[in-house]
């Protein structure tokens, strides 16, 4: 029997892998350049993240399928803003907020997210910077987000890239607080200072 081209599916689940909503799973729809975050890579990024998340305001910078800010709210975060330039994303989010009965706890906003940051008010503790890879969105926007002054004392910033992605021109005062590699993913989390 002849093998037909595949399609992309139309539609993918994301499942929720910590917190008061572990087990959920999530539809949404497939789109070009969309990659989820690993269960495996979420897992860590949320071991690093633990002492940090509770109560935390959060921001989802390229949200697509919502995955980082759903398990920081599953985990305990008081609010997560989603930001994505995609309608379909950002109506998707919102939809899972609702069936969750977390639409008190999380806004869409949709919009790049420079547009978000340059309206935006709130101090934020996390911050998810997972945009399409090879667009050179991340060093501009992660320049943007410090000069807002929008960061708590201490907040933490998750960037994940390519791994041959050199990132060389971040704020000075960022640490780096973990990194690792997965595949051909670097993901990273940094630090602001205390005061």
């Amino acid at each position: 029997m002849a093998s037909s081209k595949s399609k992309r599916p139309s539609h993918s689940q994301l499942r929720i892998i910590g917190g008061k909503w572990r087990g959920r799973k999530l539809t949404f729809t497939p789109a070009e350049g969309l990659r989820p975050t690993t269960d495996r890579i979420r897992e860590t990024l949320f071991n690093w993240l633990s002492p940090a998340v509770s109560g935390a305001r959060c921001a989802d910078l390229f949200s697509g399928s919502g995955a980082l800010g759903l398990e920081a709210l599953s985990r305990g975060a008081s609010h997560c803003d989603f930001v994505d330039s995609s309608k379909v994303a950002v109506r998707q989010i919102s939809i899972h907020l609702d069936t969750l009965g977390a639409s008190g706890n999380g806004q869409c906003h949709n919009c790049p997210a420079k547009h978000y940051l340059a309206d935006s008010t709130e101090p934020l503790d996390i911050v998810f910077i997972d945009p399409p890879f090879t667009k050179g969105l991340v060093e501009p926007i992660c320049q943007q987000l410090s000069d807002t002054g929008l960061l708590a004392p201490e907040a933490l910033i998750y960037i994940e890239t390519p791994v041959e992605e050199a990132l060389t021109n971040l704020p000075n005062n960022w640490s780096l607080h973990r990194e690792k590699q997965a595949g051909a993913v670097a993901y990273r989390l940094f630090r602001t200072p205390a005061v």
